[in-house]
């Protein structure tokens, strides 16, 4: 089982969700960075070491809230992190990582956006339901 998380609720949820409906499956929580995501200076895309420092300590604090939860569930859990090739798409991230064959089922939050909003700002879970190569549980 693959669990993308991200700092959201509906990421735990659904690795809840995972931990509770599969509990003796092998389960890897999987975080996709994106090394651009700090700020716009001149017009592009820059950042500091420290910058990149930070976006690195966000991950393993995710990972140990999700160890954390998991070990409250008696599983023991993998984390696996995964660098967007292209800023601002995790989608993309996360579906290398299952055609790396690493998996065979995901798992994801999703915030539920419907309508306009989905359309304007995409769905991470749904460009993954709709592309992976394995079946994906979209968990609300």
């Amino acid at each position: 089982m693959l669990v993308p998380i991200d700092a959201s609720s509906q990421s735990t949820k659904a690795l809840q969700y995972a931990l509770e409906t599969f509990p003796d499956a092998e389960i890897t929580v999987l975080h996709a960075i994106d090394p651009f995501e700090t700020r716009y200076g001149d017009g592009q895309l820059v950042h500091t070491e420290e910058e990149y420092e930070q976006i690195l300590k966000e991950t393993k604090r995710l990972y140990t809230k999700a160890t954390n939860l998991a070990d409250e569930f008696g599983v023991e859990i993998t984390t696996a992190t995964a660098v967007e090739p292209v800023p601002r798409l995790p989608a993309t991230a996360i579906l290398s990582y299952v055609d790396e064959g690493k998996t065979d089922h995901v798992i994801m939050g999703s915030h539920g956006r419907s309508g306009v909003s989905r359309v304007l700002l995409g769905s991470v879970a749904e460009t993954v339901a709709r592309r992976s190569q394995v079946p994906v549980t979209i968990v609300r």
